[in-house]
């Protein structure tokens, strides 16, 4: 096969109004969702598609130097050309992760090719479906978020995962409601994100280690970026209190900095998510070295249902032992729970994924085994901007969250 075209579409879906969520240190505000859709064509008609960052940085990288790089070029081991990619670019690190979002694409071609699941390319898989946990809850009153753990738990999911931002009291209040809505039996993940980013507000060692401890009664599943995740040392501290098990790895910049929060035993879980963060590629290096420290690892998933499949496919090549979750993040609809709309989640693909007693079941057709709903890209156009800003009172700042979640927010 040889590659004739690679191309990215931006898309965004805005909300109706802008969504204003306020917590302890300040207010969120979400104007809209992003997503990228590449599209690789091949000289037998055949068409490759992966989700990618949805941001103007990603999309003009893949335009003046990804595709002229794979146009014309012979497509058979994905692995050579992206040595080949490496050895002219591998100085740029965030030019080599966008690649590897590209490179999604030119396996679901060379599986496509052989008929064979994408998930047949990247390692061979050992199972056919892998757990998800619903992922919502974004800054709100205790009651709401029990509400909400119930209503996920209704649709099915095995666990689910919220975000607290209420103050110390408050938030373990919020998940003291959230385990008398949902019983003793349903795993409930704490995403603390917002805990290192109130400005003086943020809570300090001593507050996380206090607030961990008493978490540990409610038999959370585990307490996910607690701390600055720049700070492995902090996390390692935090590990060895033995309170609740401690997860991070979404805003890891790279392999190097990956390889020391796992050897140097920081977390329990490590996260990574396949659309930003060096694609399957990073998580196949990865998860030899999570096994060999005994760790586990959860996929980091936050745009649409095409991101689901792809880590899908890496991480049914994995027994349950190493690759135990994937974030399956839970978007409001009629008569669906969840923290907000983004239709073009479940739109860009024709048939909805198949779920079975909360697990996603892994498709066996070509490639990713599904269909593109190409109707989207015009449906959904682009609009400039961050698609979130998170102001903190204290010192004043505004801060810019864009699509590529590798990334730490940005002043604004």
């Amino acid at each position: 096969m040889k590659i004739q075209r690679v191309q990215s579409f931006l898309m965004s879906y805005p909300m109706a109004q802008p969504l204003c969520l306020p917590f302890f240190g300040g207010e969120r505000t979400i104007l809209k969702r992003d997503a990228m859709l590449i599209r690789v064509q091949v000289d037998n008609d055949l068409l490759g598609w992966a989700p990618g960052p949805g941001s103007e940085k990603a999309h003009a990288a893949i335009k003046s130097t990804i595709a002229p790089f794979l146009e014309a070029r012979s497509l058979a081991d994905p692995d050579a050309l992206r040595v080949i990619f490496m050895d002219q670019f591998g100085a740029d690190i965030d030019l080599c992760k966008i690649y590897c979002a590209v490179e999604i694409a030119l396996f679901d071609l060379v599986a496509k090719a052989h008929g064979v699941p994408l998930s047949e390319m990247v390692g061979g898989r050992v199972r056919d479906k892998i757990r998800l946990y619903g992922s919502a809850g974004m800054y709100m009153p205790p009651e709401k978020y029990a509400e909400e753990a119930a209503a996920i738990k209704d649709l099915g999911f095995l666990a689910y995962k919220m975000r607290p931002a209420l103050g110390p009291e408050a938030d373990i209040e919020t998940l003291r409601q959230m385990r008398d809505a949902v019983g003793p039996d349903f795993d409930l993940m704490v995403d603390a994100h917002s805990w290192w980013r109130m400005g003086d507000r943020s809570y300090d060692f001593a507050t996380v280690a206090r607030l961990a401890d008493e978490m540990a009664d409610f038999n959370i599943a585990w307490l996910e970026e607690p701390l600055p995740p720049d700070d492995h040392e902090a996390y390692r501290r935090l590990k060895e209190l033995d309170a609740v098990p401690i997860a991070s790895g979404e805003h890891e910049p790279d392999e190097a900095s990956y390889l020391d929060l796992i050897l140097s035993g920081s977390v329990d879980y490590v996260q990574m998510d396949v659309c930003c963060q060096g694609g399957v590629t990073m998580g196949r290096r990865l998860f030899s070295e999570i096994a060999r420290e005994s760790m586990r690892f959860a996929f980091h998933s936050w745009g649409t249902a095409l991101e689901l499949i792809a880590a899908a496919h890496l991480g049914v090549c994995w027994p349950e032992t190493v690759v135990e979750w994937l974030e399956y993040p839970c978007y409001s609809a009629p008569g669906k729970a969840g923290m907000y709309p983004f239709p073009l989640a479940s739109e860009i693909i024709c048939d909805p994924l198949q779920i079975e007693s909360g697990c996603l079941m892994v498709p066996r057709e070509p490639g990713l085994g599904i269909t593109i709903n190409e109707s989207v890209i015009d449906k959904y156009p682009w609009i400039p901007g961050p698609w979130s800003l998170f102001r903190i009172d204290s010192p004043p700042q505004t801060l810019a969250v864009t699509s590529d979640h590798s990334v730490q927010w940005e002043g604004k």
